[in-house]
């Protein structure tokens, strides 16, 4: 399901984060420790200490999706906490995470938004 949703953006909560905590908790976490709206169509990303476990937040129209993901082995490549705010990633930069990769991939093509056939 969540290949059909399109968020406007995602939004990387940095360091660990207590995974025991479920949408009511999660969604506290954003509206009071990140100052953001969890009913904005957006994503909200959460992993915690051992780095193999991700929860994402995700409103639609009527409902909180909780996308939870367990790697049987390895780590997600996570961004330590220098700070309390999240960090603004692209959906691409997400399924990169989501697949085992860092999230600044140096070789990957830039994005490009062509006007006209040439």
């Amino acid at each position: 399901m969540m290949s059909h949703a399109q968020p406007k953006q995602v939004f990387l909560a940095k360091g660990a984060t207590d995974l025991r905590k479920s949408i009511d908790g999660l969604a506290a976490i954003v509206q009071e420790g990140f100052q953001l709206n969890p009913f904005s169509p957006s994503f909200f990303v959460f992993c915690n200490r051992q780095r193999d476990k991700i929860k994402i937040l995700h409103w639609d129209h009527n409902g909180f999706w909780l996308y939870y993901r367990r790697l049987e082995k390895g780590t997600f490549p996570w961004p330590k906490a220098d700070d309390h705010q999240p960090l603004l990633i692209t959906d691409r930069q997400l399924r990169w995470l989501l697949d085992g990769l860092p999230i600044d991939q140096k070789g990957a093509h830039r994005k490009l938004s062509p006007e006209k056939v040439v």
